[in-house]
């Protein structure tokens, strides 16, 4: 069976019920994504960011995760969406504020554009939170789309938005 390896968001700008804090959320969804053989392998720095769209919402705490996992795409995204729900969250409005935000930005460089599915993630390009924790695991990452190297979508992203990196805990 082959391995492919993957790159996932993760944020959250509100605490999971049984959690000290959003973080303590995320670390423990990351951990247990290894019951669905869904390895992390790497881990950015966690990142601070205004909400996208700006909104009066809680900052939400960002990082990107590298891992590894012989299912495919759509089987890993499913996982990370089930695990979503196992931590609280509820799919309604867009953009709403969240307990978990799991992403799968790149899966094996995979261009995929379905209903269920689509790789790269869409936006993933235009943001902050993604690029420079991206960037951090990946220094000569290319868009599969674009063909753009991560050093130039940062330097073409939107600007405005807030970032900064998380205190450590």
């Amino acid at each position: 069976m082959a391995i492919s390896q993957f790159y996932v968001g993760i944020g959250a700008n509100l605490t999971p019920e049984g959690y000290a804090n959003p973080r303590a959320g995320c670390e423990a969804a990351l951990a247990s994504l290894a019951d669905y053989d869904i390895h992390i392998t790497r881990l950015s720095n966690w990142y601070e960011s205004a909400p996208v769209p700006l909104s009066d919402q809680p900052w939400y705490l960002n990082a990107v995760a590298v891992g590894k996992t012989p299912h495919d795409a759509e089987d890993t995204l499913a996982i990370l969406h089930q695990k979503e729900a196992d931590f609280g969250r509820v799919r309604g409005v867009r953009n709403a504020a969240r307990v978990l935000d799991l992403d799968l930005l790149d899966f094996a460089g995979t261009v995929n554009q379905s209903e269920s599915l689509t790789l790269p993630h869409p936006r993933m390009d235009q943001r902050a939170f993604v690029l420079l924790p991206l960037k951090e695991l990946a220094p000569d990452w290319r868009h599969p789309v674009s063909k753009k190297m991560i050093d130039a979508l940062i330097s073409d992203m939107p600007a405005g938005q807030e970032i900064r990196v998380a205190p450590s805990i």
